[in-house]
């Protein structure tokens, strides 16, 4: 959900794209790395979606049903009519504002939010640890829509 930007936002705050860069009814995956706990890192895949209204919506990039990206398969995250977020593998549909799965395998079970804020024409991400990472994608990664974001300090 986008955020004012006039209230506090606790921790880091990290420029993942310009507002522009996802047209209303869009949506984008980007690459990422998050502190692992132990001083090292893991991969952080998010996709960010701009509903039809403008307002952005940010979720870690994995369906609940079995784990795997929601852009697998056609490369696209948004179902024939535009409104709803779409498993590219399972065809499970959610809600873009809520993350609810609406209909398929997962029915009921959520996406997992991300918090995402625009500010200065940025879209921005926080109450994540962000790290640098350089990792190789895996071999069975469809890339194709994703696109990497490196932390420099």
């Amino acid at each position: 959900m986008s955020e004012a930007g006039e209230e506090t936002i606790p921790g880091e705050v990290f420029v993942i794209c310009g507002e522009r860069d996802i047209a209303r009814g869009q949506a984008k995956a980007f690459d990422l790395a998050e502190s692992d706990g132990s001083g090292g890192s893991k991969p952080f895949r998010i996709v960010i979606a701009r509903n039809d209204q403008g307002a952005f919506h940010a979720y870690r990039n994995a369906c609940p049903h079995q784990g795997v990206w929601l852009n697998i398969g056609s490369g696209k995250f948004l179902d024939e009519t535009g409104a709803l977020l779409q498993c590219g593998r399972h065809g499970a549909k959610f809600a873009i504002e809520t993350g609810t799965c609406l209909s398929g395998a997962c029915e009921g079970a959520q996406l997992e939010k991300v918090r995402v804020l625009v500010l200065d024409g940025d879209v921005c991400i926080h109450g994540v640890a962000l790290v640098e990472e350089d990792f190789a994608p895996r071999h069975d990664d469809d890339l194709e829509d994703t696109m990497e974001i490196t932390i420099h300090p």
